[in-house]
């Protein structure tokens, strides 16, 4: 029974070395870190390394649910294979201990603000690049 990290931060000039810190409290044995966005698991290496690498009894600890998925389907689809192999989701951060039903409620609903937020975030590109391509009135 081993606890592992998981950093990330979404683009190449963020750090995520507060995040690496506070794992290392948590008391993470190892800790996988990536800079990728977290709107999907794809390119994701060392989150997928980190996935096939954890055995039953272990636990996975990241420091807020965001940094594991974006999307609810996503952190569903995570945490339910992290259940079927026996290994807890715990956050830093945030009460979140998939061991707990309590843990789990919170944990779902961080989810869905998660991919609340992203919507939010792609709604508002699309409405400034609509703006940018809109025709400049004449004076």
């Amino acid at each position: 029974m081993a606890i592992y990290g998981y950093a990330r931060v979404s683009s190449a000039d963020q750090d995520y070395s507060l995040q690496e810190q506070a794992l290392r409290t948590a008391g993470c044995e190892v800790i996988r870190a990536e800079k990728a966005s977290g709107t999907a698991r794809t390119g994701r290496t060392e989150l997928e390394l980190l996935l096939e690498f954890l055995r039953k009894g272990d636990t996975l600890v990241v420091t807020r649910v965001d940094r594991l998925a974006r999307s609810i389907k996503d952190l569903q689809d995570i945490v339910y294979a992290l259940k079927e192999r026996g290994v807890t989701l715990r956050a830093t951060e945030q009460p979140i201990d998939t061991q707990s039903a309590a843990g789990k409620a919170f944990l779902d609903m961080l989810g869905v603000f998660a991919e609340f937020e992203t919507n939010l975030r792609r709604e508002r590109q699309l409405e400034g690049i609509a703006a940018a391509k809109a025709p400049m009135p004449l004076s």
